[in-house]
Formats: C-alpha cells, sequence, structure tokens
C-alpha cells in the first residue's frame, strides 16, 4: 500500500506540480522540495532529490544523479546588487520580466552519476562532469572534472573517485553495458 501511494506520489509531482519541467521515469522526491527556472529543469531518469533541495535556476540533471538533503542549486546573479542607488533588496532580479542584468542564460549542468552531499550548495553556471562526487557542505563555484571528488568552500579537487586507470575504465565499461542507453 505504501509503495502505491509513493509512486501516486512521484506522478503526481511529475506530471502536476512540476509539469513545466521535463523530469525522466523512476523519480524519488523527498519532502520539502522547491523548484523554479526562468526558463527550464530537465532531469534524466533514476533521479533522487531528498528533502528540503531547493532548485532555483535553469539546470540540466543527467541520469542516475542524487541530490542528498538541503542540496541547494541557485544562480550566482539572481539580484542585480550593482543597481545604483537602489538597495539590492529592491533592485530587479530574475523572477522580473523585464530583468536584463548578468546570469539570464546561466544553468547548472549535473552530468550522469554524480553524487552532491549534503548541505552542498552549486551555483549556476557551473558544470559538473560524469561520476563526480561533491562532499557535503560544499559550495560548488567552478567546473568539476568527471570522476573527481571535490569538497570545500569553495569545492576545489582532493582526489580522483577511482584510486587507478584500470579501475575507472572498468567502471566505465561497466556502466555503458548495464546503465547507458
Amino acid at each position: 500500500m505504501i509503495r502505491l501511494l509513493k509512486k501516486c506520489y512521484y506522478k503526481y509531482l511529475r506530471h502536476i506540480k512540476w509539469r513545466k519541467f521535463n523530469i525522466g521515469k523512476n523519480l524519488h522526491a523527498g519532502r520539502g522540495i522547491f523548484l523554479w527556472a526562468r526558463h527550464s529543469i530537465t532531469i534524466g531518469e533514476n533521479f533522487y532529490i531528498g528533502k528540503y533541495c531547493l532548485i532555483e535556476c535553469d539546470a540540466i540533471i543527467g541520469n542516475y544523479v542524487i541530490l542528498a538533503n538541503y542540496v541547494s542549486l541557485i544562480g550566482r546573479y539572481d539580484h542585480n546588487y550593482q543597481e545604483i542607488g537602489t538597495p539590492t533588496r529592491m533592485a530587479s532580479q530574475i523572477r522580473d520580466e523585464n530583468y536584463n542584468w548578468k546570469g539570464l542564460n546561466q544553468k547548472i549542468i549535473i552530468e550522469d552519476d554524480v553524487w552532491v552531499g549534503v548541505g552542498s550548495i552549486i551555483l549556476s553556471g557551473v558544470s559538473i562532469g560524469i561520476g563526480s562526487i561533491i562532499a557535503a557542505g560544499s559550495v560548488v563555484t567552478k567546473n568539476v572534472e568527471p570522476y573527481s571528488i571535490y569538497a570545500g568552500n569553495p569545492a576545489k579537487k582532493i582526489r580522483n573517485r577511482f584510486d587507478s586507470e584500470e579501475q575507472l575504465r572498468e567502471h566505465i565499461r561497466l556502466y555503458k553495458l548495464n546503465f547507458a542507453k
């Protein structure tokens, strides 16, 4: 019975609440999630988004991606803080129809097989390469290399995901065999 209720809830999210976004099948969504984008959000299949996550910018998210609890994907130029003579609170913002400052076409791209740890923040204009891991509490301000582990504020590469090139090649081979389309 619980499985059926969850299935209905996820269908409601995909087809009613978030119908203006393109979300693939096998969604798992925790509670308290907020999605907004000026243009679009596209999410692949088998996506897990933990509770109290926020996606508040244009984004493309691949297949088999995990966003742990309290992850935020946000725009870096959501308010025109350089509007002369205007407090930032009253300045134009990206939600305004006539907004014409920075950030209009920036998006976050998260490729397949990425895990973003709890409480992490990713700023618009960033790409996270396939197979990468973002450690809990990180703030991602720059692009992330494929199959890498990044941590910190600002996030920096701390190591490769796999210990050897041989392990990486075998992971890629098996991933393509079993999960890639």
